[in-house]
């Protein structure tokens, strides 16, 4: 019989217990991990719990089943590496990297790259599937990224994002001209009709999101977006309901023409500040604006 560690990051808090597992462990159905839980073979902080259990930050989710999800392996893959000590490594991640494997992203995932750099040294919290990984980003999204090389650093980090004191901005190029700044405070949630979309929802988790106008051209403005929470797609989402999604965006969008190929939705996380684990001296770091971004840029000024 197979055991799997999963720990819960900051945007999947409050979820039933079934749904999470279901979503951290994509390849088992909703049913069979209910079963699972009725069986007994998963726990909770070591104690057998009902589906509906709802879970927390801290968690220690232990799953014990017949079922085998493939090994994840080392892969001598490049990191354009920010920052890196004992406790911490940050990553600018580059696009159409998955951050954790999934279904169908089993190899060549950031995962896998950090699993070579590190070797033995990422944090357990989140289980064999997402050793070192604290909090995520989209695949097709480009910027910073904290992976934690051992638990401690993984515990202070995880409290600065349940707190929401850690520093996040964006850059994004939206659709539309936006006249002036703004705060969009509108509850997200997955949405009924297709569980992989996220959608304004009454009945989901708070989301705070500000922006600011950068730049306005023609057709499109380029904005600094300051996450207050961390949810799944919360820009994209948040941006989308005020009638400006981020350009490119092939699940959010509206479907108008970019002037370059933004292979997927055109934002970056642009900067980082947090407090070290050990010394807790505030670093920020800033990862740099990909080629395909300044070039949309420029070729909106031509116009």
């Amino acid at each position: 019989m197979k055991e799997y560690l999963l720990g819960v990051e900051e945007d999947m808090e409050n979820e039933r217990i079934d749904k999470f597992v279901t979503y951290a462990l994509a390849d088992f159905s909703r049913s069979y991990i209910q079963k699972i839980i009725e069986s007994g073979d998963l726990t909770v902080n070591g104690k057998t719990i009902k589906p509906s259990y709802k879970v927390r930050n801290k968690d220690s989710i232990v799953v014990r089943c017949d079922s085998v999800i493939p090994d994840i392996n080392p892969e001598d893959i490049p990191l354009d590496i920010l920052y890196e000590d004992d406790d911490i490594l940050v990553v600018n991640k580059p696009k159409g990297m998955v951050v954790h494997p999934a279904p169908g992203h089993y190899e060549h995932t950031l995962v896998n790259a950090v699993m070579y750099h590190c070797r033995d040294h990422l944090s357990g919290i989140n289980g064999v599937m997402r050793p070192g990984i604290v909090h995520r980003i989209d695949k097709d999204t480009t910027g910073s990224l904290i992976i934690c090389k051992n638990d401690k650093a993984h515990e202070s980090i995880a409290a600065q994002l349940e707190k929401h004191s850690i520093n996040r901005e964006y850059l994004a190029i939206v659709t539309g001209v936006i006249d002036g700044d703004g705060v969009i405070d509108k509850p997200i949630g997955r949405s009924t009709s297709d569980r992989k979309k996220m959608c304004v929802n009454p009945s989901g988790k708070r989301a705070v999101t500000h922006y600011e106008v950068i730049k306005n051209f023609e057709h499109f403005t380029l904005i600094k977006c300051r996450l207050e929470t961390g949810r799944t797609h919360q820009i994209r989402v948040h941006m989308a309901s005020i009638g400006h999604p981020v350009a490119g965006d092939t699940v959010y969008g509206n479907g108008v023409k970019t002037p370059v190929d933004t292979q997927g939705q055109a934002l970056h996380a642009y900067m980082i500040g947090f407090i070290h684990p050990t010394t807790k001296e505030y670093i920020e770091l800033t990862a740099p604006v990909p080629e395909y971004f300044n070039l949309f840029i420029k070729l909106c000024e031509k116009v």
